[in-house]
Order: C-alpha cells, then structure tokens, then sequence
C-alpha cells in the first residue's frame, strides 16, 4: 500500500493572474484615490468648508474609495482565479 497524500485537495497559486490582479489594482487604486482627495478639496471648496471640513470630506471619499477597492479585487478574482487545484 502506498502511504502518499492525495493531490486532489491542493491547490496551486496561478502566478499570472495574481499579478494581473494586483497590477491593475494599482492602477486603478491610484485612479480612485487621486479622485477621492481630488474630489474632496473640489467639493471642499465648492460647498465653502474649512481645512478641517476638507480633510474629513476627503476622508470620507477615501473610505469609499477603499469600498470601492475591495469590490473590485472579489470581482476580478472571481474572473481571474489566484488559485487552481491539482
């Protein structure tokens, strides 16, 4: 009798797509977030608020940016698998 594991339960990282991933994360991430801080002086001043009502705006929008983030990277997950099985 053979005493070796079976291979069918592990799984291996497919490489490609985790940087396919995470490459346009950060492009995208970097998109995001210039908006965020962008968008928050705009309205900031739009809407005639201090520096303090600027920075709580804009870390608001950078939160949502975070959101925005996260949804992105299950998304793209789900079309790019990082893992497959053996």
């Amino acid at each position: 009798m053979s005493m070796q594991p079976s291979t069918s339960s592990k799984s291996q990282i497919m490489w490609p797509s985790v940087i396919t991933v995470i490459s346009a994360a950060i492009l995208i991430g970097a998109e995001v977030f210039g908006a965020a801080f962008a968008g928050g002086w705009a309205l900031a001043i739009l809407f005639g608020l201090d520096d303090t009502g600027a920075h709580i705006l804009q870390a608001v929008l950078f939160t949502i940016g975070v959101l925005i983030m996260i949804a992105f990277i299950r998304a793209a997950q789900r079309v790019e698998p990082f893992t497959r099985r053996a």
